[in-house]
């Protein structure tokens, strides 16, 4: 089968690419309008007057009272108090699993270097207003300026208005679109910018790419899309098993970048056991335009797209995605309320003073008096008797008075009852400020709890959206974060920096085998987000509720187990090293499980005293079990060290192998027995 050309390749993918994105643009086209509009109508001033009503009151007050906003702020603040974290759990329950924890610091150091904060925050406000928000992970050079270093790190970035640029696969229902097979980033520049950076003229572009729904370019911007697509690929693994029964894995890749790997496995006695197909799954990248495909990227690190997305409330209805904020639902009674107190401000402008209504002949010659009476408050005014039809002068006074303006009850009562479905909609965010003092702490319990269910299904959906983003982390990290010794900068869960150094060689404690510590290339974990009531609210109630456990108890050591672990979860100004001596005091009573810097601080402190004399029992016991450990670990090597060297010499005599496999297997056979030194040494000088 002959081999597309590149150039008609990109061509057909760009096609496709085409077809697939007007397909999205037609089903979502209304649903992510509605996204923008929920966003302007609580963000920008004047948005909510937009359409007939401005038209209606056109030459009237328009006053804005803007409710939603202080419905999203609190939203958004409450997720800023409460972050939600990524943590990577060992598949098999093994506790302390340290590779985990240096995946958990790695992923923090590369948020606190990306300012990941901003794209978190951005993401969350854009889910809570319209109804979806997005961002991004990239690979980047750990020192761009440096054409030596070709290290790289992963950075988390912001995508801006969500609801009008990201756009997945129409058949992935997954709300994380981990079952995606493509995706599109679209974000504009301006046509001068475009010719500059891509050499590329959208008057050249075929007229069909106008015949599509959305538009590419216009006289003013052009845009442009990141295109992400998953590439499935069959692959053969060839498993071959060494002289001591491990297990080694190859693919074809690796045969075909090395001619001679599989008479060099041969040669030192391995051999092929089985061979196994497996599924992998690439994403590639590129970069397109309505014109053309204008770069091809190549594949990413991971095999996951890497774009987050996030969403307010989601549903499926008539099988179309369909997503808001806390927004939409509000909007209807914020108008009417913005309506009633706009006419409120029309009918105050009005003066409440009633004013006599007179004929031109009554006033005149007497205006100025009249217009400044306000001002001066003169002690009477004068006016002009009026002429009867026979010549008499009859009775000066006004023909009438005007009436004062007045509020009409109808709208007084449809003000309250507006203020109220607002506050139905909204959660009624003043609940938690109006609570009196007296009340119990049960009650505030209960108080707090509710105000925070009514945020709980944003904190939900966006704790979905961390778990992928640790997911993709992973799997970048598994591909990038290989170098041998590479150290690297990592923050602990109280925000301290550390350093680990990747890929080290070190023994197995109990295999005696050299194995490779943090080698994040083996790293399978599960990712946890957790999110819940606010830590103030959980805090309190813990404080409570330990408090009336001691009422209860009579026994001296669980009173003061239970007061150390209330005042560990005390909360305020300056308390913060109380809670520290507190923790402490439990870890030393064996209460609260250890850190491993804690950890290693008892051990401190616990060499510094007297040994218990069965505890010293216990160590010798320990050391000489390790010790006959590494005997028979170096009586093993020593074995398979003899049987290499002899398998060298019988293949030198025979002549089966050239000069090559030779040298190779002396090679092997040395290479044993220089670990047999070492373990013979390294437990010696653990002692």
């Amino acid at each position: 089968m002959a081999r597309i050309p590149n150039d008609q390749r990109l061509a057909n993918l760009h096609s496709e690419a085409l077809r697939q994105f007007n397909d999205i643009q037609t089903a979502l086209r209304d649903e992510r309008l509605q996204c923008l509009q929920d966003r302007r109508f609580y963000s920008l001033a004047g948005s909510q007057w937009e359409g007939p009503l401005w038209d209606q009151y056109e030459n009237k007050p328009k006053f804005e009272v803007n409710k939603i906003m202080l419905a999203v702020i609190r939203i958004v603040n409450e997720y800023r108090n409460n972050r939600i974290t990524v943590d990577y759990v060992s598949k098999d329950g093994t506790e302390n699993d340290r590779l985990a924890e240096v995946c958990d610091g790695l992923y923090r150091a590369d948020e606190q270097a990306s300012v990941a904060d901003e794209a978190y925050d951005n993401a969350f406000e854009e889910a809570v207003g319209g109804g979806i928000g997005a961002w991004r992970l990239r690979t980047v050079y750990e020192d761009e300026e440096d054409p030596e270093n070709e290290r790289q790190r992963i950075r988390f970035e912001p995508i801006f208005d969500a609801d009008s640029s990201v756009f997945f696969d129409l058949n992935a229902k997954r709300q994380d679109k981990s079952d995606a097979k493509f995706c599109f980033v679209v974000t504009s520049m301006t046509r001068e910018s475009y010719k500059e950076i891509y050499n590329d003229d959208p008057t050249d572009w075929p007229k069909i790419i106008h015949q599509y729904e959305f538009d590419w370019s216009t006289p003013d911007v052009v845009f442009v899309a990141e295109y992400y697509k998953v590439e499935e690929k069959s692959e053969l693994i060839r498993i071959f098993q060494a002289i001591d029964g491990t297990e080694e894995r190859y693919t074809q890749t690796d045969f075909a970048n090395d001619e001679t790997l599989e008479e060099t496995l041969l040669a030192v006695g391995t051999r092929e056991v089985r061979q196994k197909r497996v599924k992998r799954m690439r994403v590639r990248k590129y970069i397109m335009s309505g014109g053309k495909v204008l770069e091809d990227a190549g594949y990413i690190a991971g095999k996951n797209i890497p774009i987050v997305v996030v969403y307010g409330k989601r549903w499926f209805v008539d099988n179309i995605e369909r997503c808001m904020g806390a927004v939409r639902l509000a909007k209807d009674a914020q108008r009417l309320k913005n309506m009633q107190l706009s006419k409120l401000g029309e009918i105050s402008a009005l003066s409440s003073i009633e004013k006599p209504i007179m004929t031109p002949e009554q006033v005149a010659g007497h205006q100025v008096m009249w217009a400044e009476d306000n001002l001066r408050d003169y002690p009477y005014l004068l006016i002009n008797p009026i002429t009867g039809p026979d010549g008499n002068t009859q009775a000066a006074g006004p023909v009438g008075y005007t009436k004062s303006a007045a509020i009409p009850p109808a709208m007084a009562a449809l003000l309250a009852i507006t203020e109220q479905d607002m506050q139905d909609i909204l959660g009624n965010p003043q609940g938690a400020d109006k609570m009196v003092s007296g009340v119990s702490g049960k009650a505030v319990e209960m108080i707090q709890t509710r105000v925070d269910m009514q945020t709980f299904i944003y904190m939900s959906n966006f704790a979905k959206g961390m778990k992928r983003c640790g997911e993709i982390w992973l799997g970048m990290a598994k591909e990038i974060y290989t170098e041998d010794k590479r150290k690297m900068k990592t923050i602990s869960p109280v925000g301290q920096a550390g350093m680990v150094e990747l890929m080290q060689p070190m023994i197995d404690t109990q295999s005696g085998a050299v194995v490779m510590a943090n080698d994040l290339s083996s790293a399978t974990f599960d990712v946890v987000a957790e999110v819940g009531p606010s830590s103030s609210s959980k805090r309190a109630a813990t404080v409570r509720a330990l408090t009336g456990m001691l009422q209860i108890t009579s026994d001296p050591e669980t009173a003061q187990v239970l007061t150390s672990m209330a005042m560990m979860n005390m909360e305020g100004e300056g308390v913060g090293d109380a809670n520290a001596y507190f923790r402490k005091k439990l870890l030393r009573m064996g209460v609260v499980k250890p850190t491993d810097d804690e950890a290693q601080e008892l051990m401190a402190e616990m060499q510094g005293q007297p040994q218990d004399p069965n505890a010293v029992y216990l160590q010798a016991a320990a050391e000489e079990a390790t010790a006959k450990a590494a005997k028979a670990r170096a009586d093993t090597v020593e074995t398979v060290a003899s049987a290499e060297l002899k398998r060298a010499q019988t293949l030198e005599t025979l002549g089966k192998v050239d000069q090559t496999a030779q040298d190779m297997a002396m090679t092997n056979a040395k290479s044993v027995q220089e670990i047999l030194q070492g373990q013979i040494v390294q437990p010696v000088a653990n002692q």
